[in-house]
């Protein structure tokens, strides 16, 4: 979560609620709808939705693997998706659906290790933002018949599972991305990419937690409905 780190966006961000009116008619409750934060089990799957409430953002659990999102307003951060809880290092993760991001965007699987604290990510599609652009390029592997960027990036004093702590972020990064816009699909053998990983020095944690296929936003909109198997 909170994974984008554009200097430029965030300042934005700071200087449009510094220049909201006091006395506009559009009352903080309109400008912060949608599905609150929340975790747990749903239809034989876990799930992890989470929001920092700055925009509009409809997150709905469908049937078995399935789960449907849609977000607007160009602002805020959030991510959501299915999968399990605890993860693997040997899961093979089927995903389909349509993804149809407007602006800074991933589709990707998702997940955390303790001991020590990683956020990781299998980037499979993204919108305008390429998060290679921002990580120091470890490596390239090749997972599932596609090419992918090992990338490593350093979170300080950022949300996490744990709270506020300061982690490390580990990317493989699909090169070229899927096209996004309308239908999607595909496999990923995340042992393949934890493999690669461990290969250039970037190793997990011990502890797995929660494993899923995200979506993710950061000041921008869009929708995606995804079934996880």
């Amino acid at each position: 979560m909170v994974s984008f780190s554009s200097i430029a966006l965030a300042t934005a961000a700071i200087a449009g609620a510094v220049a909201l009116p006091t006395n506009s008619t559009e009352s903080l409750l309109a400008r912060r709808a949608g599905t609150p934060s929340s975790a747990g089990t749903h239809s034989g799957y876990y799930y992890s939705w989470w929001t920092d409430n700055a925009g509009q953002a409809t997150y709905t659990n469908l049937n078995g693997g399935q789960y449907s999102l849609s977000w607007s307003g160009n602002n805020g951060n959030l991510v959501g998706g299915k999968g399990w809880n605890p993860g693997t290092a040997s899961r093979n993760i089927n995903y389909s659906g349509t993804y149809q991001p407007n602006g800074n965007s991933y589709l990707a699987i998702y997940g955390w290790t303790r001991s020590p604290l990683i956020e990781y990510y299998v980037v499979e599609s993204y919108g305008s933002y390429n998060p290679s652009s921002a990580a120091q390029k470890k490596g390239t592997v090749n997972c599932n018949g596609a090419n992918y960027d090992i990338l490593q990036t350093t979170r300080v004093n950022q949300p996490s599972i744990d709270g506020t702590q300061t982690f490390q972020q580990f990317w493989s990064v699909r090169n070229p991305k899927k096209n996004p816009g309308g239908q999607i699909s595909g496999t990923v053998s995340v042992s393949c990419h934890f493999n690669a990983w461990r290969n250039v020095g970037m190793n997990l944690g011990s502890q797995h937690n929660y494993q899923i296929v995200a979506t993710e936003g950061y000041f921008s909109s869009g929708s995606a409905t995804i079934t996880v198997s």
